[in-house]
């Protein structure tokens, strides 16, 4: 007879089975049976962390680091609905998670019984997929699905949500050796006839751009991407969630484009007559005003997601598949074509790219005051810890610096908050990326604001064994609605400022949560300071660098507005009318 055991140890064991090797979550009534188990587990650590959002992008900052499954564990109720946020920002970012939450007994399902929550429902509109178990021998063969759908295909989060009873219940544990659901066919290799189209396109444009997204990442296909590039010799513009996907520091690449991107990346898509879109969606913070949006541009538009193509514009030529596969084929077909001598001149228009580039890098001015320049400390953070670390950042002013100012050479050093824009994203998804890579140096860069919400991950951290630094940006406001009130609210800054220049004392703060806390105040200090926290590895290290709080952001489109309208300052704009075409 079958070894008979209770549904949370097969919740468990399935969860083993399925490789996860890190949960972060917080116990309560419904969850409780399974956490008994847990206890025992030699090949599951559990991580208790201060908030279940905290888990939430734990888990999505492990998976982001590691390309593995992130799990993050609630109760039911108000523990369900404090990891809705995660799982949309890993919804939106296409980030693999399981979330697991405990519901009330089946039988008290629907009564509004204490600290019960339809989270299926409430989650439907932003998981990959979702789950309700009521019976304990169904649930080691839905955690098997919930992996195989998190991870296969375009990646996302996956919520599975186990009834008390189940869990209570005895049952035979059985976890399937291969999963198969009917319909779901996410293996989509690229059709041949597509990709020669493609290849026919590529190799006759002339003024061509690749516009690369997170899905190169996700696919892991950096390595056959930039043997793609230099076989074309194609100009490159990497967005904000592929920022590592092809090298900063490489001839080819223009920069990111979109709102706050470089004049030389939004004016390569604007002009250009051919976009090579591989595993991007379009995004309005790329396009701007979207009937604007590269206008004398014929689209190739390759993604896994085939509802994901011509959403927003429509592709001259759709390719459906792993961005990995893609790539491959189209070196082929590629080669195929330049060795039948078939290959556009680009000098005209490399020559056009490179007048942009010169004519208007990346800049910013040093505070006349003497105080510190935002994007200096993290310029020089960068410089400082090189390109190895793991950079993750939070939301607003301080993200985009750091997109811009970090050195983005390697892909997977890079983790944010893209589509969703979570402010608090930073801490305990550094945490979690430091969970996955324990070996590797992890900077969360986070705005005063971001800070304020999340912050008692750190304390997890200090207790865990997590020792993640963070460079506090503190502008002493919401730096990025600040911008905006300066720009298009005649300078009413309407609950902005948040006083954050005397209270809290960060420093202090960091020390009571059993962290090292450090203050710079004076560019002077900015390397000393930099390499103190370096030295430091034995616990959680904040650094808190006050800045100029009138700091901007340049280049920025104005939301609605065309690309055509950037302005890299408040009053300039770039001469468009001077291209050499």
């Amino acid at each position: 007879m079958s070894e008979q055991i209770t549904g949370a140890q097969s919740l468990v064991r399935a969860l083993e089975s399925a490789g996860a090797e890190i949960a972060f979550g917080i116990p309560g009534g419904a969850i409780l049976p399974a956490y008994d188990p847990l206890f025992d587990s030699k090949k599951l650590r559990h991580v208790l962390v201060r908030h279940e959002q905290g888990a939430g992008h734990a888990a999505e900052g492990y998976a982001m680091a590691t390309g593995k499954v992130g799990v993050c564990i609630a109760t039911s109720g108000p523990g369900a609905t404090n990891l809705v946020t995660p799982i949309s920002n890993a919804y939106m970012d296409s980030t693999p998670i399981v979330a697991i939450t405990g519901q009330v007994a089946s039988s008290m399902i629907g009564s509004d019984a204490f600290q019960e929550a339809d989270i299926r429902g409430i989650t439907m509109p932003i998981t990959k997929h979702n789950f309700l178990v009521t019976r304990p021998e169904e649930i080691a063969r839905t955690i098997a699905e919930a992996f195989y759908i998190a991870s296969t295909g375009r990646p996302g989060p996956v919520l599975v949500d186990i009834a008390k009873d189940a869990m209570q219940a005895m049952t035979t544990y059985d976890f399937p050796d291969k999963v198969e659901l009917p319909g779901y066919r996410p293996a989509a290799k690229p059709h041949s006839k597509q990709i020669r189209e493609a290849a026919k396109l590529i190799v006759s444009a002339k003024r061509p751009v690749f516009y690369i997204g997170g899905g190169v990442l996700l696919a892991r296909a950096t390595t056959e991407f930039k043997n793609l590039a230099e076989l074309t010799g194609i100009p490159v513009v990497t967005t904000l969630m592929a920022r590592g996907a092809f090298p900063d520091n490489h001839p080819q690449h223009m920069g990111m484009p979109g709102m706050h991107g470089t004049v030389g990346a939004v004016g390569a898509l604007q002009r250009a007559d051919l976009l090579i879109a591989l595993g991007t969606r379009f995004d309005d913070r790329v396009t701007g005003k979207l009937s604007t949006f590269a206008p004398g541009a014929t689209v190739i538009h390759a993604d896994i997601d085939p509802a994901e193509i011509s959403k927003n514009r429509v592709a001259d030529v759709p390719i459906v598949g792993d961005a990995r596969d893609v790539v491959a084929d189209l070196i082929v077909a590629v080669r195929a074509e330049l060795e039948a001598g078939n290959q556009a001149d680009l000098t005209a228009w490399w020559k056009q790219l490179d007048a942009w580039r010169q004519t208007y890098p990346l800049a910013y001015d040093t505070p006349a005051d003497g105080s510190l320049s935002p994007q200096q400390v993290i310029e020089r953070l960068g410089t400082i810890v090189g390109p190895d670390a793991v950079y993750v950042a939070g939301v607003g002013q301080h993200q985009m610096w750091a997109a811009h100012y970090l050195p983005h050479l390697k892909p997977h050093t890079w983790l944010n908050s893209g589509g969703a824009g979570t402010m608090g994203f930073a801490v305990p998804a550094a945490m979690g990326a430091k969970f996955g890579r324990p070996d590797a140096t992890v900077w969360a860069i986070d705005g005063d604001g971001c800070f304020q919400m999340t912050n008692q991950e750190l304390v997890t951290c200090a207790l865990e064994g997590a020792p993640i630094k963070v460079a506090l940006i503190n502008n002493g406001s919401l730096g990025m609605v600040r911008q905006w009130q300066t720009l298009f609210y005649n300078e009413r800054y309407s609950n902005t400022d948040l006083h954050s220049r005397r209270v809290p004392d960060f420093v202090k703060l960091a020390d009571s949560m059993g962290c090292v806390g450090l203050r710079c105040e004076n560019a002077d200090d900015i390397d000393a300071t930099v390499e103190k926290a370096m030295s430091i590895n034995d616990a959680p290290v904040v650094v808190e660098f006050v800045v100029h709080k009138d700091a901007m952001v340049w280049p920025m489109v104005a939301a609605g507005t065309s690309n055509d309208d950037i302005k890299v300052a408040r009053e300039i704009a770039p001469a468009w009318e001077a291209e050499v075409l």
